[in-house]
C-alpha cells in the first residue's frame, strides 16, 4: 500500500536526535514490533484534536494543520501532502457529507482556537479538498465563535458571553501558546512554595477560570444555519461551555461539556439543536470522581468518556448508549490510562495515547500509543442478575503497545484516531524533535 522507502534497520527511538532533513519516514518500533510511518513532511505539522473529524467523506485523505496555521491534506494511500488553505485559520472539521474542510478565518489574520473570544467578528469558510474551491459559509457577529458542524452540514454550534468578559485574575494570566505543544506553558507555585507539576498548574488555571465564569456574565450555546445564517440561542447558564460536538449521524444532537476541574463540574451533557432534551450523561457517586474527554462513536450510537472512580485511582472508559441510556464500562490499568481515547469505525477496537508520570494517573510507565481490545465480564454459569439490563455492563481492555513514546513530551497531546480502513492509528508527536504526524500499523508484519 505504501511505496515510500523503508528505513533498513530497526530504530530505537531513544537514540534519535536528528535534524529535520534526516528524520526517518518509516521504521519498526523496537519495543513493540509495529511499523511506524511519518505522514507529514513539514516540521510543525499536526493532526487535529481527537474529537474533530479529520478524514474526508471518502476516507482517502487526512486533514492536518501546518506550521504557519494553514491546512493541508495527506492522501493516505500515497502519503502525498498538498497545501489546501493558507494560514492563519482555525480548523473546525471535515464535513461528513461533502468532505469539504470547514474553518474559521478572523479579520486581520488573527488565529485562535474555535470557541475562543471573537471580538472583531469572524467568517466560516469551506474548501473542497479536490478542487480547492472555497466558499463563504457564514459571517459571525462579534463575540461569537463556532466549534462543530452537524452531520448534514446545515448547522454550526458555538458559544458566546452575554455581557462583558472580566479580565482574568493576575494569578491566572499565562504566557503565550508554545507552538511545540499547542497550549500555554502552565506554571504555578503551591502553598508550600514549591513549583506545581504541569498537570496541577493546569488544574489551578482551570479552577480559576471556572470561578470567574460562574461569577461573570452568562454563557450562551447557539446554533447558526449554514444556508440562511439564522442564529438561535438554545441554552444560557453561568457555566464554562466547551467541547462542543455534533453527533456524526444525528444532525440535531449536540454534546457539550461544563469545562473546569473535572471533580468540580457535572461535565458531560447533550441537548437537541432546538434547545430541548437537555440531559446530563453522568452523575457522580463519590467525592473526587471525574469524567471527561467525551466523544461520539462513528455511528453516533454511543458516547464514550474517561471515567475515574476516584480520580487518579481507578480507571475506566465508560460508554453511554444515546438511544437507551445503557452503560458499559471498560476497566484499564494505571499505565494504560490515556490523555485521549478513540474507537474504530466498527466499534471493535479502541486506542489510547498514553500519558506521562505527572498526569492524573501518575503512571510510572504510561508513555505509549495503545491498542485496546474490549472484553466483557461474563455472567457466571450464564446466570444473570434479575435487573442486569438496568445495571452497568462491565468489561476490561486487553492492551497492546503500539509505539514507544518515551521521548515524547506530553505537553503536546498525541490525539489518537483510527484511519477509516481501521488499519492504522494516527497521532502527532515530538518524539523525534519537531512536531509531525505519524501512523502506526495495527497488524504486525503487514506489507513487508
Amino acid at each position: 500500500m505504501y511505496s515510500h522507502r523503508v528505513l533498513p534497520l530497526i530504530l530505537s527511538l531513544g537514540s534519535l536526535a536528528l535534524a529535520a532533513a534526516d528524520l526517518p519516514t518509516e521504521w519498526i518500533d523496537a519495543s513493540t514490533g509495529h511499523r511506524v510511518i511519518r505522514l507529514s513532511r513539514e516540521d510543525g505539522t499536526q493532526s487535529l484534536y481527537f474529537n474533530q473529524n479529520a478524514y474526508t467523506a471518502d476516507g482517502k485523505k487526512l486533514i492536518v494543520t501546518t506550521a504557519g496555521g494553514g491546512i493541508a491534506t495527506i492522501t493516505l494511500a500515497t502519503r502525498e501532502v498538498k497545501p489546501l488553505v493558507a494560514g492563519p485559520v482555525s480548523v473546525l472539521v471535515a464535513g461528513h457529507k461533502t468532505g469539504d474542510v470547514y474553518y474559521i478565518k478572523r479579520p486581520g489574520g488573527q488565529s485562535g482556537a474555535p470557541g475562543g473570544r471573537n471580538s472583531t467578528g469572524a467568517i466560516v469558510y469551506a474548501t473542497n479538498v479536490d478542487t480547492g474551491a472555497t466558499r463563504e459559509v457564514v459571517k459571525l457577529p462579534p463575540g461569537r465563535n463556532v466549534a462543530s458542524l452537524n452531520a448534514d452540514e446545515t448547522l454550526l454550534v458555538g458559544t458566546y458571553i452575554d455581557g462583558a468578559a472580566p479580565p482574568p485574575p493576575a494569578a491566572n494570566r499565562l504566557p503565550g501558546v508554545d507552538a511545540r505543544f499547542g497550549q500555554p506553558d502552565y506554571a504555578a507555585v503551591g502553598a508550600d512554595g514549591k513549583p506545581m507539576t504541569y498537570a496541577d498548574a493546569k488544574d489551578l488555571r482551570l479552577h480559576n477560570t471556572l470561578m470567574a465564569t460562574r461569577a461573570g456574565a452568562p454563557r450562551v450555546l447557539f446554533t447558526v444555519n449554514t444556508k440562511t445564517s439564522e442564529l438561535k440561542d438554545i441554552l444560557r447558564e453561568h457555566e464554562w461551555l466547551n467541547h462542543l460536538q455534533f453527533s456524526p449521524t444525528d444532525p440535531n444532537l449536540i454534546m457539550f461539556c461544563h469545562e473546569g476541574t473535572w471533580h468540580e463540574v457535572d461535565r458531560v451533557w447533550t441537548i437537541r439543536a432546538d434547545g430541548t432534551g437537555l440531559t446530563k450523561l453522568h452523575t457522580r457517586t463519590m467525592n473526587m470522581e471525574i469524567a471527561g474527554h467525551e466523544f461520539f462513536s462513528s455511528d453516533g450510537a454511543t458516547i464514550w468518556y474517561d471515567l475515574q472512580t476516584p480520580r487518579g485511582q481507578d480507571f475506566w472508559l465508560a460508554g453511554y448508549k444515546v438511544a437507551t441510556g445503557k452503560r458499559t464500562w471498560y476497566h484499564l490499568q494505571r499505565n494504560e490510562w490515556s490523555v485521549h481515547f478513540n474507537v474504530s469505525a466498527d466499534g471493535t477496537l479502541f486506542a489510547g495515547d498514553g500519558g506521562d508520570s505527572e498526569m492524573v494517573a501518575r503512571a510510572p510507565d504510561g508513555k505509549w500509543i495503545y491498542l485496546f481490545r474490549p472484553e466483557r465480564v461474563p455472567d457466571v454459569a450464564g446466570i444473570k442478575t434479575a435487573n442486569s439490563d438496568n445495571l452497568i455492563d462491565p468489561g476490561f481492555f486487553q492492551a497492546e503497545r503500539l509505539v514507544n513514546m518515551s521521548k515524547h513530551d506530553y505537553r503536546l497531546e498525541p490525539n489518537v484516531t483510527f484511519s477509516p480502513d481501521m488499519k492504522w492509528v494516527v497521532f502527532r508527536s515530538n518524539m523525534l524533535g519537531p512536531v509531525h504526524v505519524y501512523a502506526v500499523e495495527i497488524a504486525k508484519g503487514a506489507n513487508r
